[in-house]
């Protein structure tokens, strides 16, 4: 089974665990929608770590989550999880892939037709809504029923509510909300929420609390949002509407005074917020989005918090960053008042990834932009040093001589902007590909003309994991390869990426000074946070790179930065912090 056919049917035991008694089954259906949320973000194989002996290096992957996944892969299915989808018909689990319909309504609407067919259920489910049918159902009525049905006929167009967003795309639309919101003046602050504000690789709705004292004008502004394509839900407290692309914007209203726990109670993962709340319960406290009360003594009030350093400091706790609450240990440094410095999109000092559009004849694709123009931006981002790395000419077009001319010829280019430009230092560096059999696609006289290179992976995704690595090691074992570009390979949303025996790759790098990137390419964003706090552990160091073919690309930078914040990097981990001068000599080892 594949991650996403695991994580899938994780998914269905947490609907089936809902379905027989949500009350009961509480700890277990978080489990294993922690799970199933690690599983999706796992650039590895998860079959790979189980041959390995790893699963339980994985977060979110306890014994028994661990043994469940075991017995999957030695007799192809769970005897605890026959009993728990047991009765549950599997038409359920189609409808719970749809928005506004969740399981519990989704068993409701199978047992009362009868839909047991999961092939038939849309289609027949659309005719019942059609012809009346679903009003008629005690607790459901004509409102209900035509929600159902716009969701089903929008679900049947791609609208669904596993297709999540990749960061930057999510962070954009947020960013535009938040922006309309701030204009309100009943609005005194607009937030995101969840996995938007944890800065997740992928997101689903997006979340926003607003901080008011006049909730229904807050409201109201809301769903007047000029770019909405419908209002899903309006009500005294919460409302969601569902934008001109199809995204669906949750907002929840807040009075100022409480907005500190309410920002907390939304932000953290299920497990972050579980334990959290543990921690509160051995002080004699209860936690709400609300505020948090004290238990010991009668008549005890709720205490009201306007900002979460207060209520996190009311817990004895430092202030957790939002990017790390994901219950890896954050809450047991943060009462010892020593988690990490993450790194800040402030302390980046360059950007080493960067694709002109210098007719170098690349074995991938150009920039959109000349060096000149990129090198502008730069300083208008406050950079102290760029590194031009195009890809390298192809090899099946140019002779090993044609290759050495052409960059021969950029880098005299390079320094006549140098030489008139002072305000910008430039590293001539170039992205080359590694050959199948390890070697670099260009020669030493050719690699003799750079400061460095980026080396990176760009064919052959399915090779063994064991040829993989031995691929990797051997082409950044050349004294001018440093940086391994987009470590996994992974495209968001649509490939997993390659393996790598990564402790293998960390002890090599560990040993030759070589660093990893961070990618922020939107699809990219690799390495994946888990790997990047499995690379600090190991004191690899790492760069956070665009990889930008245009302008506007170069202003991606925060998004790696939010991964290796995920990662739990701080500002050492990170080369591209480092000045020029001491950039120049870590190069040089």
């Amino acid at each position: 089974m594949s991650n996403q056919q695991i994580a899938k049917l994780f998914r269905n035991v947490v609907a089936a665990y809902s379905i027989k008694d949500e009350k009961k089954f509480h700890f277990q259906i978080l489990a294993y929608q922690t799970a199933a949320e690690t599983i999706l973000n796992t650039t590895e194989e998860i079959k790979d770590l189980y041959k390995e002996g790893k699963l339980i290096s994985l977060p979110g992957i306890g014994e028994t989550i661990k043994g469940r996944i075991e017995e999957l892969f030695k007799k192809d299915h769970v005897a605890h999880f026959d009993w728990v989808l047991k009765g549950i018909p599997k038409s359920v689990f189609v409808l719970i892939e749809i928005p506004t319909i969740g399981p519990k309504k989704a068993y409701k609407l199978v047992k009362e037709f009868s839909l047991e067919n999961p092939d038939e259920v849309i289609e027949k489910l659309i005719f019942k809504a059609k012809n009346g049918e679903i009003a008629k159902i005690p607790s459901f009525g004509e409102k209900s029923e035509q929600d159902i049905l716009r969701a089903l006929l929008e679900y049947k167009t791609g609208k669904n509510k596993t297709a999540r967003m990749v960061l930057p795309y999510a962070a954009e639309i947020a960013e535009r909300i938040i922006a309309y919101l701030k204009k309100s003046s009943v609005i005194a602050e607009a937030v995101v929420l969840g996995s938007l504000r944890r800065m997740m690789p992928t997101v689903g709705d997006i979340d926003v609390a607003v901080a008011t004292n006049e909730p229904e004008k807050a409201i109201q502004y809301f769903v007047s949002y000029p770019y909405k394509d419908r209002i899903v839900e309006k009500g005294p407290r919460t409302a969601s509407i569902l934008t001109s692309g199809g995204k669906q914007i949750d907002l929840m209203v807040q009075p100022t005074e409480g907005f500190g726990a309410l920002l907390q109670h939304f932000t953290g993962s299920k497990a972050h917020n579980v334990h959290l709340r543990e921690f509160a319960l051995k002080k004699g406290l209860s936690l709400s989005e609300k505020g948090i009360k004290n238990l010991k003594g009668k008549g005890q009030k709720l205490k009201t918090y306007d900002s979460e350093e207060k209520f996190y400091s009311a817990l004895g706790l430092s202030w957790i960053p939002p990017e790390i609450r994901e219950d890896t240990g954050e809450i047991e440094l943060a009462e010892q008042q020593n988690l990490p410095q993450l790194v800040e999109l402030s302390d980046i000092k360059g950007d080493l990834h960067l694709h002109s559009d210098f007719p170098i004849e690349p074995s991938h694709d150009l920039g959109h932009n000349s060096l000149n123009e990129m090198a502008e931006y730069a300083k208008k981002l406050n950079y102290e040093y760029v590194g031009f790395s195009e890809h390298n000419p192809s090899i099946s077009k140019h002779s090993k001589n044609d290759i050495y001319f052409l960059i021969a010829r950029r880098n005299n280019l390079i320094e006549q902007i140098i030489s008139s430009n002072k305000g910008i230092r430039i590293l001539k560096l170039l992205e080359i590909d590694i050959l199948t059999d390890g070697s670099l696609a260009i020669n030493n006289n050719s690699l003799d003309l750079l400061d460095g290179a980026i080396v990176s992976i760009h064919s052959s995704f399915n090779t063994d994991k064991n040829e993989m690595t031995k691929r990797v090691i051997e082409g950044l074992s050349h004294p001018k390869a440093k940086i391994l570009a987009h470590p996994t390979g992974r495209l968001l949303n649509k490939r997993p990426g390659y393996n790598l025996d990564f402790e293998k790759l960390f002890d090599f790098c560990k040993k030759n000074n070589k660093a990893l990137e961070i990618n922020s390419w939107p699809l990219r964003l690799d390495l994946p946070d888990s790997l990047i706090r499995q690379a600090v552990k190991y004191k690899i160091k790492m760069v956070i790179n665009t990889d930008s073919h245009s302008l506007s690309e170069m202003n991606l930078m925060k998004y790696g930065v939010a991964m290796a914040r995920r990662g739990w990097a701080e500002k050492c981990d990170i080369i591209n912090t480092l000045p020029y001068e001491k950039l120049l000599d870590w190069f040089k080892k």
